[in-house]
């Protein structure tokens, strides 16, 4: 008997080792065939780890998208909300100005602008600005034509770069007397 084969007699004296591989006395075929096989599935394990990881980040991509959705279409409807209460506010008589009414209304409304801009929501500069229809509505025009914002009857918002509401304005030549009616 060779030392080999004691030494594996003593390791498994019931000889119930692990069966070995029917190789035509090639060693190097089993061996070749195991790595192969191991290389097999770390591949797929490593792709589907990647799958994995690609799915996680498309659903919180989703995830994301759906709430800077749903967080657009609230602020849409707080924007003319905001409106009211400046129109509100525009047209309280001279002496009813400085009423506790009158400073409790302006509170809100810069609260309502903090909160806005705290979501990102900024108001477009129109006034004097070049008429940009993907940023402005033109609800009156000056009869000599032009191209100018000349007043601005209701601000526009956007949200990054998309816009929520574009201003309402009038549009006139670049020399009119450039008039800032928010209400």
């Amino acid at each position: 008997m060779t030392n080999a084969q004691n030494l594996r007699d003593e390791a498994d004296p019931g000889g119930t080792g692990p069966p070995q591989a029917d190789n035509g006395g090639d060693p190097g075929l089993d061996r070749e065939t195991i790595v192969a096989e191991r290389d097999r599935y770390l591949d797929q394990l490593q792709r589907t780890a990647a799958d994995f990881a690609n799915y996680r980040r498309r659903t919180e991509q989703e995830r994301s998208q759906q709430r800077l959705l749903a967080n657009e279409q609230l602020l849409r409807e707080i924007v003319p909300v905001l409106d009211d209460l400046q129109r509100g506010l525009g047209v309280l008589p001279p002496e009813e100005r400085d009423t506790a009414l009158a400073e409790g209304m302006r509170w809100v409304e810069q609260k309502f602008l903090t909160t806005l801009k705290k979501h990102g929501v900024t108001q477009i500069d129109s006034l004097g600005q070049r008429f940009d229809p993907s940023m402005h509505e033109a609800v009156e025009a000056d009869p000599a034509g032009g191209d100018t914002v000349v007043a601005v009857y209701a601000p526009g918002y956007r949200l990054g770069e998309d816009i929520l509401r574009p201003a309402m304005v009038k549009v006139g030549p670049t020399d009119s007397t450039v008039d800032s009616r928010q209400s």
